[in-house]
Protein backbone atom coordinates (compact mmCIF):
# COMPACT_ATOMS: atom_id res chain seq x y z
CA UNK A 1 0.00 0.00 0.00
CA UNK A 2 1.20 3.60 -0.48
CA UNK A 3 1.71 5.62 2.17
CA UNK A 4 2.65 9.40 3.55
CA UNK A 5 5.99 8.27 4.70
CA UNK A 6 6.53 6.71 1.83
CA UNK A 7 6.12 9.45 -0.43
CA UNK A 8 8.02 12.03 1.88
CA UNK A 9 11.14 9.85 2.33
CA UNK A 10 10.45 9.06 6.14
CA UNK A 11 9.71 5.68 7.55
CA UNK A 12 8.48 2.80 5.21
CA UNK A 13 5.62 0.74 5.98
CA UNK A 14 7.04 -2.87 5.43
CA UNK A 15 5.99 -5.21 7.84
CA UNK A 16 3.36 -6.73 9.21
CA UNK A 17 2.34 -7.74 12.85
CA UNK A 18 4.09 -11.29 12.46
CA UNK A 19 7.28 -9.64 11.90
CA UNK A 20 6.95 -6.65 14.38
CA UNK A 21 6.22 -9.31 16.72
CA UNK A 22 10.09 -10.70 15.89
CA UNK A 23 11.63 -8.27 16.81
CA UNK A 24 10.00 -7.68 19.99
CA UNK A 25 10.82 -11.03 20.61
CA UNK A 26 13.75 -10.03 22.43
CA UNK A 27 11.80 -8.50 25.36
CA UNK A 28 11.02 -11.89 26.78
CA UNK A 29 14.66 -12.84 27.19
CA UNK A 30 15.33 -9.50 29.25
CA UNK A 31 14.28 -11.89 32.47
CA UNK A 32 17.63 -13.55 32.38
CA UNK A 33 20.38 -11.18 34.02
CA UNK A 34 17.26 -10.31 36.89
CA UNK A 35 16.57 -14.18 38.12
CA UNK A 36 19.48 -13.74 40.36
CA UNK A 37 18.82 -10.08 41.35
CA UNK A 38 15.40 -10.59 42.60
CA UNK A 39 15.75 -13.70 44.14
CA UNK A 40 18.59 -12.15 46.48
CA UNK A 41 16.03 -9.72 47.85
CA UNK A 42 12.90 -11.08 47.78
CA UNK A 43 13.47 -14.99 47.01
CA UNK A 44 10.64 -17.04 45.55
CA UNK A 45 8.34 -14.33 45.83
CA UNK A 46 9.99 -12.72 42.51
CA UNK A 47 7.75 -15.28 40.36
CA UNK A 48 4.80 -13.14 42.19
CA UNK A 49 6.20 -9.80 41.45
CA UNK A 50 7.25 -10.82 37.22
CA UNK A 51 3.15 -12.27 37.30
CA UNK A 52 1.48 -8.61 38.63
CA UNK A 53 4.46 -6.66 36.22
CA UNK A 54 3.59 -8.70 33.21
CA UNK A 55 -0.17 -7.82 34.28
CA UNK A 56 0.76 -4.30 34.67
CA UNK A 57 2.15 -4.15 30.62
CA UNK A 58 -1.46 -5.64 29.80
CA UNK A 59 -2.99 -2.65 31.65
CA UNK A 60 -0.72 -0.19 30.34
CA UNK A 61 -0.37 -1.77 26.77
CA UNK A 62 -4.04 -1.27 26.30
CA UNK A 63 -3.74 2.69 26.50
CA UNK A 64 -0.68 2.01 24.29
CA UNK A 65 -2.81 0.11 22.01
CA UNK A 66 -5.59 2.54 21.57
CA UNK A 67 -2.94 5.39 21.18
CA UNK A 68 -1.19 3.18 18.13
CA UNK A 69 -4.41 3.54 16.32
CA UNK A 70 -5.61 7.30 17.35
CA UNK A 71 -1.92 8.56 15.96
CA UNK A 72 -0.68 5.62 13.24
CA UNK A 73 2.62 7.78 12.03
CA UNK A 74 3.68 7.91 15.52
CA UNK A 75 6.62 5.25 16.70
CA UNK A 76 5.56 3.80 20.09
CA UNK A 77 5.78 5.33 23.39
CA UNK A 78 7.98 8.37 22.13
CA UNK A 79 5.50 9.29 19.33
CA UNK A 80 2.29 9.13 21.24
CA UNK A 81 3.64 11.22 24.39
CA UNK A 82 5.01 14.35 21.39
CA UNK A 83 1.57 14.11 19.31
CA UNK A 84 -0.47 14.85 22.38
CA UNK A 85 2.12 16.95 23.82
CA UNK A 86 2.85 19.24 21.20
CA UNK A 87 2.71 22.56 22.20
CA UNK A 88 1.87 26.04 20.88
CA UNK A 89 3.65 26.64 17.52
CA UNK A 90 3.95 30.68 18.02
CA UNK A 91 5.77 29.53 21.28
CA UNK A 92 9.25 28.25 20.33
CA UNK A 93 10.26 27.01 24.33
CA UNK A 94 6.65 25.80 25.29
CA UNK A 95 6.41 23.53 28.03
CA UNK A 96 4.03 21.04 26.42
CA UNK A 97 6.48 20.42 24.20
CA UNK A 98 9.34 19.88 25.89
CA UNK A 99 7.80 17.47 28.45
CA UNK A 100 6.19 15.48 25.35
CA UNK A 101 10.48 15.19 23.86
CA UNK A 102 11.53 14.89 27.74
CA UNK A 103 9.19 11.37 27.94
CA UNK A 104 10.82 10.39 24.20
CA UNK A 105 14.40 11.16 25.53
CA UNK A 106 13.69 8.61 28.86
CA UNK A 107 12.59 6.15 26.63
CA UNK A 108 15.55 6.22 24.33
CA UNK A 109 17.50 6.53 27.45
CA UNK A 110 15.53 3.29 28.73
CA UNK A 111 16.74 1.19 25.86
CA UNK A 112 20.04 2.96 24.62
CA UNK A 113 21.89 1.24 27.47
CA UNK A 114 20.85 -2.30 26.50
CA UNK A 115 23.73 -2.49 23.55
CA UNK A 116 26.56 -2.26 25.92
CA UNK A 117 25.25 -4.02 28.88
CA UNK A 118 24.87 -7.19 26.85
CA UNK A 119 27.61 -6.49 24.69
CA UNK A 120 29.43 -6.86 27.92
CA UNK A 121 28.02 -9.54 28.37
CA UNK A 122 28.35 -11.67 25.40
CA UNK A 123 32.41 -10.88 25.94
CA UNK A 124 32.18 -12.22 29.35
CA UNK A 125 30.46 -15.83 27.62
CA UNK A 126 32.79 -16.26 24.85
CA UNK A 127 35.61 -15.63 27.04
CA UNK A 128 34.20 -18.98 29.15
CA UNK A 129 33.47 -20.83 26.02
CA UNK A 130 36.77 -20.07 23.81
CA UNK A 131 39.71 -20.88 25.80
CA UNK A 132 41.77 -19.24 23.43
CA UNK A 133 40.71 -15.78 24.83
CA UNK A 134 41.23 -16.78 28.39
CA UNK A 135 44.59 -14.00 28.24
CA UNK A 136 43.01 -11.58 25.99
CA UNK A 137 42.00 -8.33 28.47
CA UNK A 138 38.23 -8.52 29.16
CA UNK A 139 37.88 -4.85 27.79
CA UNK A 140 39.44 -5.69 24.37
CA UNK A 141 37.03 -8.47 24.38
CA UNK A 142 34.15 -6.34 25.37
CA UNK A 143 34.73 -3.87 22.60
CA UNK A 144 35.14 -6.56 19.82
CA UNK A 145 31.99 -8.29 20.35
CA UNK A 146 30.38 -4.64 20.55
CA UNK A 147 32.10 -3.88 17.13
CA UNK A 148 31.02 -7.28 15.53
CA UNK A 149 27.40 -6.97 16.50
CA UNK A 150 26.79 -3.14 16.41
CA UNK A 151 28.21 -3.50 12.48
CA UNK A 152 26.28 -6.42 12.16
CA UNK A 153 22.90 -5.12 12.89
CA UNK A 154 23.60 -2.00 11.22
CA UNK A 155 24.00 -4.18 7.59
CA UNK A 156 21.20 -6.35 8.70
CA UNK A 157 18.87 -3.48 8.84
CA UNK A 158 20.49 -0.88 6.25
CA UNK A 159 17.76 -1.57 3.49
CA UNK A 160 14.54 -1.29 6.09
CA UNK A 161 13.12 -2.86 9.18
CA UNK A 162 11.88 -6.12 7.42
CA UNK A 163 15.60 -7.04 7.43
CA UNK A 164 15.84 -6.91 11.14
CA UNK A 165 12.30 -8.78 11.35
CA UNK A 166 14.11 -11.90 9.15
CA UNK A 167 16.84 -11.72 11.81
CA UNK A 168 14.62 -11.40 14.72
CA UNK A 169 12.80 -14.49 13.30
CA UNK A 170 16.47 -16.90 13.53
CA UNK A 171 17.47 -15.10 16.37
CA UNK A 172 13.77 -15.88 18.19
CA UNK A 173 14.09 -19.63 17.42
CA UNK A 174 17.91 -19.49 18.41
CA UNK A 175 16.86 -18.33 21.89
CA UNK A 176 13.73 -18.87 22.93
CA UNK A 177 13.57 -22.11 21.81
CA UNK A 178 16.30 -23.26 24.28
CA UNK A 179 15.05 -21.24 27.17
CA UNK A 180 11.66 -22.53 26.89
CA UNK A 181 13.37 -26.41 26.84
CA UNK A 182 15.76 -25.32 29.57
CA UNK A 183 12.75 -24.28 32.04
CA UNK A 184 10.59 -27.14 31.52
CA UNK A 185 13.10 -29.72 31.71
CA UNK A 186 12.87 -29.65 35.86
CA UNK A 187 9.26 -30.59 35.38
CA UNK A 188 10.12 -33.48 33.21
CA UNK A 189 13.39 -34.68 34.72
CA UNK A 190 11.78 -34.64 38.52
CA UNK A 191 14.86 -31.99 39.71
CA UNK A 192 11.35 -29.42 40.66
CA UNK A 193 10.40 -29.09 44.26
CA UNK A 194 7.44 -27.15 45.11
CA UNK A 195 8.75 -26.89 48.32
CA UNK A 196 11.36 -24.57 46.95
CA UNK A 197 8.73 -22.17 46.45
CA UNK A 198 6.26 -22.62 49.31
CA UNK A 199 9.18 -23.11 51.74
CA UNK A 200 11.23 -19.99 50.61
CA UNK A 201 7.92 -17.35 50.00
CA UNK A 202 10.11 -14.31 51.85
CA UNK A 203 13.15 -13.93 53.22
CA UNK A 204 13.10 -14.77 56.96
CA UNK A 205 13.70 -10.97 58.53
CA UNK A 206 11.22 -9.55 55.18
CA UNK A 207 9.06 -7.17 57.53
CA UNK A 208 6.25 -5.01 55.58
CA UNK A 209 8.08 -1.68 57.18
CA UNK A 210 8.85 1.40 54.74
CA UNK A 211 12.32 0.09 53.94
CA UNK A 212 10.99 -3.26 52.52
CA UNK A 213 7.68 -1.31 51.11
CA UNK A 214 10.70 1.24 49.12
CA UNK A 215 12.68 -1.84 48.04
CA UNK A 216 9.25 -4.03 46.46
CA UNK A 217 8.64 -0.47 44.44
CA UNK A 218 12.55 -0.70 43.15
CA UNK A 219 11.87 -4.12 42.13
CA UNK A 220 8.74 -3.15 40.40
CA UNK A 221 10.52 -0.65 38.55
CA UNK A 222 13.01 -3.28 37.53
CA UNK A 223 10.76 -5.88 36.83
CA UNK A 224 8.53 -3.09 34.12
CA UNK A 225 11.90 -2.55 32.45
CA UNK A 226 11.88 -6.13 31.48
CA UNK A 227 8.35 -7.59 32.08
CA UNK A 228 6.54 -4.70 30.25
CA UNK A 229 9.01 -3.93 27.62
CA UNK A 230 6.73 -5.54 24.92
CA UNK A 231 5.40 -1.92 24.50
CA UNK A 232 8.10 -1.83 21.99
CA UNK A 233 6.41 -3.93 19.65
CA UNK A 234 4.00 -0.42 19.04
CA UNK A 235 7.32 1.96 18.55
CA UNK A 236 7.32 0.20 14.80
CA UNK A 237 3.92 2.09 13.98
CA UNK A 238 4.82 3.72 10.94
CA UNK A 239 6.40 0.68 9.53
CA UNK A 240 3.27 -1.74 9.84
CA UNK A 241 1.28 -1.92 6.74
CA UNK A 242 -2.02 -2.20 8.83
CA UNK A 243 -1.09 -0.02 11.75
CA UNK A 244 -4.41 0.25 13.14
CA UNK A 245 -4.64 -4.09 13.21
CA UNK A 246 -1.01 -4.45 13.46
CA UNK A 247 -0.09 -2.81 16.40
CA UNK A 248 -2.81 -4.33 19.04
CA UNK A 249 -1.67 -7.60 17.29
CA UNK A 250 1.80 -7.84 17.88
CA UNK A 251 1.30 -6.09 21.11
CA UNK A 252 -0.98 -8.55 22.78
CA UNK A 253 0.48 -11.73 21.44
CA UNK A 254 3.97 -10.74 22.57
CA UNK A 255 2.65 -9.81 26.40
CA UNK A 256 0.93 -13.61 26.41
CA UNK A 257 4.74 -15.03 25.66
CA UNK A 258 6.05 -12.72 28.13
CA UNK A 259 3.55 -14.01 30.51
CA UNK A 260 4.40 -17.73 30.19
CA UNK A 261 8.06 -17.03 29.73
CA UNK A 262 8.76 -14.76 32.92
CA UNK A 263 6.85 -16.76 35.35
CA UNK A 264 8.03 -20.42 34.28
CA UNK A 265 11.25 -19.26 34.16
CA UNK A 266 11.57 -17.90 37.44
CA UNK A 267 10.01 -20.45 38.68
CA UNK A 268 11.93 -23.35 37.65
CA UNK A 269 15.20 -21.55 38.90
CA UNK A 270 13.75 -21.55 42.05
CA UNK A 271 12.13 -24.95 42.59
CA UNK A 272 15.44 -26.75 40.88
CA UNK A 273 18.07 -24.93 42.30
CA UNK A 274 16.30 -23.19 45.31
CA UNK A 275 17.26 -19.60 46.56
CA UNK A 276 20.79 -20.77 47.86
CA UNK A 277 21.00 -22.77 44.10
CA UNK A 278 20.29 -19.51 42.58
CA UNK A 279 22.38 -17.04 44.60
CA UNK A 280 25.48 -19.70 44.19
CA UNK A 281 24.94 -18.55 40.36
CA UNK A 282 23.41 -15.82 39.93
CA UNK A 283 24.60 -14.39 36.72
CA UNK A 284 23.20 -17.24 35.10
CA UNK A 285 21.14 -19.71 36.90
CA UNK A 286 19.75 -21.55 33.47
CA UNK A 287 23.38 -23.05 33.37
CA UNK A 288 23.26 -25.46 36.17
CA UNK A 289 19.77 -26.22 35.63
CA UNK A 290 20.85 -27.04 31.51
CA UNK A 291 23.57 -29.09 33.14
CA UNK A 292 21.62 -30.91 35.86
CA UNK A 293 19.01 -32.01 33.93
CA UNK A 294 20.23 -32.20 30.22
CA UNK A 295 23.85 -33.32 30.68
CA UNK A 296 27.16 -32.09 29.95
CA UNK A 297 25.48 -31.10 26.59
CA UNK A 298 23.64 -28.58 28.47
CA UNK A 299 26.15 -25.94 29.69
CA UNK A 300 27.23 -25.63 26.01
CA UNK A 301 23.72 -25.26 24.92
CA UNK A 302 23.11 -22.40 27.45
CA UNK A 303 25.74 -19.88 26.68
CA UNK A 304 24.86 -20.68 23.03
CA UNK A 305 20.77 -19.75 23.82
CA UNK A 306 22.26 -16.56 26.11
CA UNK A 307 24.29 -15.26 22.98
CA UNK A 308 21.55 -15.98 20.54
CA UNK A 309 19.31 -14.06 22.90
CA UNK A 310 21.62 -11.42 23.87
CA UNK A 311 21.66 -10.58 20.22
CA UNK A 312 18.39 -10.19 20.06
CA UNK A 313 17.80 -7.83 23.17
CA UNK A 314 20.31 -5.77 21.16
CA UNK A 315 18.62 -5.43 18.11
CA UNK A 316 15.47 -4.93 19.67
CA UNK A 317 17.07 -2.42 21.77
CA UNK A 318 18.95 -1.13 18.52
CA UNK A 319 15.91 -0.47 17.06
CA UNK A 320 13.97 1.12 19.62
CA UNK A 321 16.28 3.57 20.45
CA UNK A 322 16.86 4.23 16.60
CA UNK A 323 13.40 5.30 16.39
CA UNK A 324 12.88 7.20 19.03
CA UNK A 325 15.67 9.70 18.23
CA UNK A 326 14.13 9.31 14.56
CA UNK A 327 10.71 10.15 15.82
CA UNK A 328 12.04 13.13 18.32
CA UNK A 329 13.86 14.94 15.66
CA UNK A 330 10.79 14.63 13.68
CA UNK A 331 9.02 16.28 16.28
CA UNK A 332 11.57 19.45 15.87
CA UNK A 333 12.52 17.98 19.75
CA UNK A 334 15.90 16.79 18.92
CA UNK A 335 18.67 18.37 15.94
CA UNK A 336 17.16 17.69 12.39
CA UNK A 337 20.75 15.33 12.27
CA UNK A 338 19.46 12.90 14.00
CA UNK A 339 16.18 12.46 11.71
CA UNK A 340 17.70 11.71 8.63
CA UNK A 341 17.21 8.66 6.64
CA UNK A 342 19.21 7.03 4.15
CA UNK A 343 17.58 5.67 0.86
CA UNK A 344 15.33 3.18 2.63
CA UNK A 345 13.71 4.96 4.84
CA UNK A 346 16.46 3.49 7.92
CA UNK A 347 17.81 6.42 10.32
CA UNK A 348 21.05 5.08 9.37
CA UNK A 349 22.42 8.51 11.25
CA UNK A 350 20.31 8.22 14.51
CA UNK A 351 21.91 4.02 14.24
CA UNK A 352 25.67 4.89 13.79
CA UNK A 353 25.77 7.61 16.74
CA UNK A 354 24.09 4.77 18.96
CA UNK A 355 26.30 2.64 18.05
CA UNK A 356 29.25 4.89 18.50
CA UNK A 357 28.00 6.27 22.07
CA UNK A 358 27.43 2.49 23.31
CA UNK A 359 30.82 1.92 22.24
CA UNK A 360 32.05 4.61 24.77
CA UNK A 361 30.01 2.75 27.44
CA UNK A 362 31.32 -0.49 27.02
CA UNK A 363 34.78 0.85 27.97
CA UNK A 364 32.90 1.61 31.44
CA UNK A 365 33.43 -2.10 32.19
CA UNK A 366 30.82 -1.97 34.75
CA UNK A 367 27.79 -0.01 33.52
CA UNK A 368 26.25 0.29 36.98
CA UNK A 369 25.46 3.57 36.97
CA UNK A 370 24.24 3.85 33.22
CA UNK A 371 21.99 0.72 34.20
CA UNK A 372 20.51 3.17 37.35
CA UNK A 373 19.62 6.05 34.56
CA UNK A 374 18.00 3.68 32.26
CA UNK A 375 15.37 2.32 34.62
CA UNK A 376 14.93 5.80 35.81
CA UNK A 377 14.23 6.76 32.59
CA UNK A 378 11.88 4.21 31.61
CA UNK A 379 9.38 4.90 34.72
CA UNK A 380 9.57 8.58 33.42
CA UNK A 381 8.32 7.77 29.92
CA UNK A 382 6.17 4.86 31.14
CA UNK A 383 4.52 7.73 33.66
CA UNK A 384 4.43 10.39 31.12
CA UNK A 385 3.10 8.38 28.27
CA UNK A 386 -0.09 6.67 30.24
CA UNK A 387 -0.79 10.78 31.31
CA UNK A 388 -0.49 11.10 27.29
CA UNK A 389 -3.36 8.84 27.04
CA UNK A 390 -5.50 10.42 29.48
CA UNK A 391 -5.17 14.10 27.91
CA UNK A 392 -5.91 12.06 24.44
CA UNK A 393 -9.00 10.75 26.20
CA UNK A 394 -10.47 14.22 27.74
CA UNK A 395 -8.80 16.75 25.27
CA UNK A 396 -11.51 17.87 22.82
CA UNK A 397 -8.94 18.33 20.23
CA UNK A 398 -8.67 14.47 19.87
CA UNK A 399 -12.65 13.45 20.29
CA UNK A 400 -12.65 13.13 16.45
CA UNK A 401 -9.56 10.95 15.87
CA UNK A 402 -10.29 6.88 14.39
CA UNK A 403 -10.04 4.92 17.42
CA UNK A 404 -10.49 0.87 15.34
CA UNK A 405 -8.69 -0.01 18.64
CA UNK A 406 -10.70 0.94 21.50
CA UNK A 407 -9.66 0.01 25.59
CA UNK A 408 -12.42 -0.65 27.56
CA UNK A 409 -14.69 2.24 29.06
CA UNK A 410 -13.35 4.32 31.95
CA UNK A 411 -9.40 3.07 30.92
CA UNK A 412 -7.87 6.49 31.53
CA UNK A 413 -8.73 5.60 35.21
CA UNK A 414 -6.42 2.82 34.79
CA UNK A 415 -3.88 4.64 33.32
CA UNK A 416 -4.04 7.54 35.47
CA UNK A 417 -3.32 4.73 38.27
CA UNK A 418 -0.42 3.23 36.39
CA UNK A 419 0.49 6.79 35.61
CA UNK A 420 0.92 7.76 39.38
CA UNK A 421 1.86 4.20 40.64
CA UNK A 422 5.52 4.90 37.89
CA UNK A 423 5.52 8.73 38.60
CA UNK A 424 5.92 9.56 42.02
CA UNK A 425 5.97 6.24 43.97
CA UNK A 426 8.26 3.70 41.63
CA UNK A 427 10.83 6.64 40.48
CA UNK A 428 11.18 6.66 44.32
CA UNK A 429 11.62 3.38 44.38
CA UNK A 430 14.15 2.76 42.06
CA UNK A 431 15.89 5.58 43.44
CA UNK A 432 15.97 4.04 47.25
CA UNK A 433 17.05 0.51 45.42
CA UNK A 434 20.14 2.03 43.09
CA UNK A 435 21.25 4.11 46.80
CA UNK A 436 21.17 0.61 48.32
CA UNK A 437 23.66 -0.84 45.37
CA UNK A 438 25.47 1.70 44.40
CA UNK A 439 25.43 4.23 46.16
CA UNK A 440 23.85 7.99 44.89
CA UNK A 441 26.44 8.35 42.76
CA UNK A 442 24.49 6.58 40.30
CA UNK A 443 21.34 7.90 41.17
CA UNK A 444 22.65 11.39 40.38
CA UNK A 445 24.59 10.20 37.38
CA UNK A 446 20.91 9.05 35.82
CA UNK A 447 19.39 12.32 36.37
CA UNK A 448 22.67 14.26 34.80
CA UNK A 449 22.14 11.91 31.57
CA UNK A 450 18.60 12.75 31.54
CA UNK A 451 18.83 15.93 31.89
CA UNK A 452 21.41 16.56 29.39
CA UNK A 453 18.28 16.43 27.17
CA UNK A 454 17.41 20.20 28.15
CA UNK A 455 20.48 22.02 25.79
CA UNK A 456 19.71 19.64 23.07
CA UNK A 457 15.98 20.27 23.09
CA UNK A 458 17.09 24.24 23.29
CA UNK A 459 19.35 24.01 20.65
CA UNK A 460 16.60 22.60 18.22
CA UNK A 461 13.89 25.00 19.22
CA UNK A 462 16.46 27.38 17.65
CA UNK A 463 17.29 25.34 14.66
CA UNK A 464 13.78 24.94 13.99
CA UNK A 465 12.78 28.65 14.19
CA UNK A 466 16.18 29.24 12.05
CA UNK A 467 14.19 26.85 9.47
CA UNK A 468 11.35 28.43 9.17
CA UNK A 469 12.91 32.11 8.91
CA UNK A 470 14.42 30.70 5.93
CA UNK A 471 11.79 29.38 4.35
CA UNK A 472 9.14 32.63 5.14
CA UNK A 473 12.12 34.68 3.59
CA UNK A 474 12.39 32.89 0.66
CA UNK A 475 8.22 32.77 0.23
CA UNK A 476 7.99 36.29 1.18
CA UNK A 477 6.34 35.53 4.70
CA UNK A 478 6.72 37.19 8.29
CA UNK A 479 7.38 35.21 10.72
CA UNK A 480 6.04 37.54 13.52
Amino acid sequence: MSDENSENGGLQRTIDWKQGLAIALGVPVLILPSIGYFANYVWAFAIIIWALSVFQGFMQNFAYGELATMFPKASGLPGYAQSVFTGNASNRYDLSKLLGGFSAWSYWFAWNPVLAIYSILIGSYLKGLVPALAGVPDLVVYLASGAVVFILLILVNYRGLSGGATLGYILAILSLAPLIIIALAPFVTGHFEISNITGSLLPTDWSWDIHHILILLGLFAMAQWSACAWETAAIYGPEYKQPKSDVPKALFICGAICLVTFILVQAACTGALGIEGILAEPVSPMLPIAQMTLGPIGGSLTIFMLIAAMVLIIQTAFLGASRAMYSMAGEGNLPRFFGKMNAHGTPVNAMIVIALLNMGFICLGTPAAIVAASAIGYVCANGISLLAYVKAKIDPKFSKLERPFKAPNGWRYVALFFGFFNLPLCLIGIIYLNSLELGWTSTIVGFVVLALYLPLWYYSQNENRTTLEKDNSLSGESTI
